[in-house]
């Protein structure tokens, strides 16, 4: 049983796209949530079934036009459908990205063959970005590729790589300019689609699964490129020009974390809800001590302050506005929302919130994640406080 405590539609909601929630809402509560129950405890995949399911109703076409398959939708119905799936299962919310986000540079041959295949589920990607020394510094890329004899030529270390067995391709982002301007550290880095067979890891690429304490569903590896030869054709927009590239779809994945963010708050908030009701001590449910109402009424007013802030960014975005501090701003207080929020859930479940029995214990440790990936908490101020202020 859980409880929904969906906030009043407001000017936001319109009558399209309170019908999009609620289709993501119950595909969430019949489909999403009992398979997240049972496998995340396990450390098991996300289903192929599951998967096809997503791709029927056009989860991973939301933002791709309808000329090429998709749905058309905007930013704001991308981050609706990611709260819902990620009240169920955060990874299942992140999936989504993997065919409506990482398409940026494709030419328009690219794009006419594989849109209808990456709306449809059948082309999704992974993305090798970051680096054992090339995390929030990206522009600090050692990771090469030289064109040898009609080939490009690939050696190097990758971390943080979700979902690259999964996927149909890998987009790698490789430095092309060995001589690297100090000053200007973020060129000389291009971008690469490695086409593989699902399932697999590109040939000549080796990898080991990172020892994740959440973010399951799906693995995350750490890969080593041996010169690994890839077709001149991998290359994707112009070279040495990937970091800007890497850069462009920013804003949406933040605002993609403060959806994620907000779903596994408003998991944590309605199953304590529940929990409450039916938990007694001292002869009548817990939900009666004010201690307890206080606690959710906190909760549900954090979640609600967050969605309205998510909200009026993703309109601004959807009306063609430039929104990347704003953006970070509704990541930073959706994900710091969100590791208060699910906290205090557990702590409404009491002991029983400390074990896999009861699924806040899921929100919890996805949560803590809502603040490091896609920028972390103090990237986003350093971004914020940088637009304020001037950089130092």
């Amino acid at each position: 049983m859980t409880t929904e405590t969906v906030a009043a539609p407001g000017r936001y909601l319109t009558p399209a796209r309170r019908e999009f929630q609620a289709l993501a809402r119950e595909f969430t509560r019949r489909e999403v949530l009992p398979v997240a129950n049972e496998l995340d405890p396990e450390g098991a995949d996300i289903p192929m079934s599951l998967r096809d399911k997503m791709a029927d109703l056009g989860f991973f076409g939301i933002m791709i036009p309808e000329s090429h398959g998709g749905l058309g939708l905007g930013v704001f119905e991308y981050c609706i459908a990611a709260e819902e799936l990620a009240r169920g299962w955060m990874s299942v919310a992140s999936i989504m990205a993997r065919g409506n986000k990482l398409m940026g540079g494709w030419g328009e041959e690219r794009r006419n063959r594989l849109l209808p295949e990456v709306a449809a589920g059948r082309y999704l990607g992974s993305m090798a970005l970051s680096e054992p020394e090339a995390g929030s510094d990206v522009a600090n890329i050692s990771c090469r590729a030289r064109f040898v004899d009609g080939s490009w030529v690939v050696n190097g270390q990758k971390m943080w790589c979700t979902f690259a067995d999964g996927a149909d391709y890998i987009l790698l982002f490789a430095r092309t300019d060995p001589h690297v301007d100090p000053a200007r550290r973020h060129r000389g880095v291009s971008a690469f689609m490695i086409d593989k067979a699902r399932g697999t890891l590109p040939p000549g690429v080796g990898g080991t699964p990172v020892r994740k304490i959440g973010y399951r569903g799906w693995k995350t590896w750490e890969l080593s490129f041996d010169d690994v030869r890839l077709p001149a054709d991998a290359l994707v927009g112009e070279e040495g020009r990937g970091f800007y590239l890497a850069m462009q779809n920013l804003e949406v994945a933040r605002l993609h974390t403060a959806a994620r963010a907000i779903g596994l708050a408003r998991g944590a908030l309605e199953d304590s809800i529940t929990y409450a009701a039916q938990r007694a001590q001292f002869g009548r449910p817990i939900g009666e001590f004010q201690a307890i109402r206080f606690k959710i009424a906190w909760m549900a007013s954090q979640i609600e302050a967050a969605r309205a802030l998510m909200y009026d960014v993703c309109t601004r975005y959807d009306a063609g506005e430039r929104c990347g501090t704003e953006a970070s701003m509704a990541k930073l207080v959706a994900s710091e929302m969100a590791e208060r929020v699910t906290s205090e859930g557990l702590q409404v479940h009491g002991g029983a919130g400390y074990t896999t029995d009861f699924a806040v214990e899921r929100h919890w440790r996805d949560a803590r994640l809502t603040k490091i990936f896609e920028g972390t908490s103090e990237i986003q101020m350093r971004i914020i406080s940088d637009a304020l202020m001037g950089r130092p």
